[in-house]
C-alpha cells in the first residue's frame, strides 16, 4: 500500500546499519561497492524501504567491522523478521499495524499496560477474544474476526519463554464486572487472570470503582520498554481500524508518568487478586 510505514525491524535494522557506517568512516559509495551493487539500493535499505539478504548483511557488518557477538545476532535476527509465520501475515492482511505491535512485545524487557474496559489483549482466553471481536460493527467479515482472533492467542506464546519481559497490568474494577461472552465465558476469563496473575514476572493491579475520577479516564494503553538502549519507548493505542505508536520522548514520558499515577490509586496485587475472584464468584 502507498505511503505505508516500513515495519518497525526493518527501520531498527536500517538504523543500526546507518549507524554502523558512519562509526566506521564508510561512505554509501563504499558500501554499494563492498556488496556490488548501486548506491541506490543502499539508500533503499538505510531508509528502510528495501530489505537485506543475510549474506550482504554479514559482509557489510565485516565491512563496518562489527564484531561484537550480540551486535551481530540482535542483526541478523532483526533481518530474519522478513520470515513472517502464517497467523501474522494473514492478520496482517486485516490489520497491517498488528506487524509492529508483534515485534515490541516479543522484543520488550517490560510492558505496561492500562485497561480501563477490557481484560489485557494479552491475557484473554479464546472464547473472551471471540467476544470481544465479534461484537464490534465492521466490515472484517468471519473470515477477518478469524484471523485476529488466531493472532492474539498465538501472540500470546512468547509469555511462555524462559526469559518473557515484565508485564505489568493495571484493569478498571469495570473491565472485570462487564460480562463479556456471558457468565460462563467470563468466569473462564478471571479465572485465567487469576492464574497468569499468580506467576512470576506477572503483575495485576486492579482500580476499584471507588477511586472514583483517575489519570486513566482518556483510555487504555500499552507502554512497551526494551533492553537495547538505542531503541525508545514506545506507547501503543488500539482505534478501530489498528494500532497507533507514539515512540517520541516527550509523548512516552507523559503515559509513564500516566501509568504511575494509576498504580497509586491501584489495589495492591494481593488485594487485586483477592477482588477478582470476588467478581469471579459472584457469577
Amino acid at each position: 500500500m502507498a505511503g505505508t510505514q516500513p515495519p518497525v525491524w526493518r527501520r531498527r535494522l536500517a538504523a543500526k546499519l546507518v549507524e554502523f557506517r558512519e562509526q566506521a568512516g564508510k561512505t554509501p559509495e563504499e558500501a554499494a561497492e563492498r556488496i556490488g551493487c548501486h548506491r541506490t539500493k543502499i539508500n533503499r535499505i538505510e531508509n528502510a524501504r528495501l530489505g537485506i539478504s543475510l549474506g550482504e548483511l554479514r559482509d557489510l557488518l565485516t565491512y563496518y567491522e562489527v564484531d561484537d557477538p550480540a551486535e551481530v545476532d540482535g542483526m541478523v535476527e532483526l533481518a530474519q523478521r522478513r520470515r513472517e509465520p502464517d497467523w501474522l501475515r494473514r492478520a496482517a492482511l486485516v490489520r497491517p499495524s498488528i506487524r509492529d505491535l508483534v515485534h515490541y512485545e516479543e522484543t520488550a524487557s517490560c510492558i505496561r499496560s492500562f485497561q480501563g474496559v477490557l481484560i489485557t489483549g494479552l491475557l484473554q482466553t479464546p472464547d473472551y477474544a471471540r467476544a470481544v471481536l465479534s461484537a464490534r460493527p465492521s466490515n472484517l467479515g468471519e473470515e477477518g474476526v478469524e484471523a485476529l482472533l488466531e493472532a492474539r492467542i498465538r501472540r500470546q506464546a512468547f509469555l511462555e519463554r524462559a526469559d518473557p519481559p515484565r508485564l505489568c497490568v493495571i484493569e478498571s474494577e469495570a473491565a472485570l464486572r462487564v460480562q463479556v461472552g456471558g457468565r460462563q465465558t467470563m468466569r473462564k476469563q478471571l479465572d485465567h487472570l487469576e492464574t497468569m496473575a499468580s506467576r512470576d514476572g506477572i503483575e495485576l493491579r486492579v482500580i476499584p470503582d471507588r477511586a472514583g475520577a483517575h489519570a486513566g479516564l482518556n483510555g487504555s494503553f500499552v507502554l512497551f520498554n526494551f533492553p537495547n538502549p538505542a531503541y525508545p519507548e514506545v506507547v501503543s493505542i488500539e482505534h478501530r481500524t489498528g494500532m497507533a505508536y507514539m515512540e517520541t520522548h516527550e509523548q512516552t514520558s507523559e503515559y509513564a508518568v500516566i501509568f504511575d499515577a494509576l498504580q497509586s490509586v491501584a489495589l495492591s496485587p494481593e488485594d487485586s487478586l483477592a477482588l477478582t475472584a470476588k467478581v469471579r464468584n459472584e457469577l
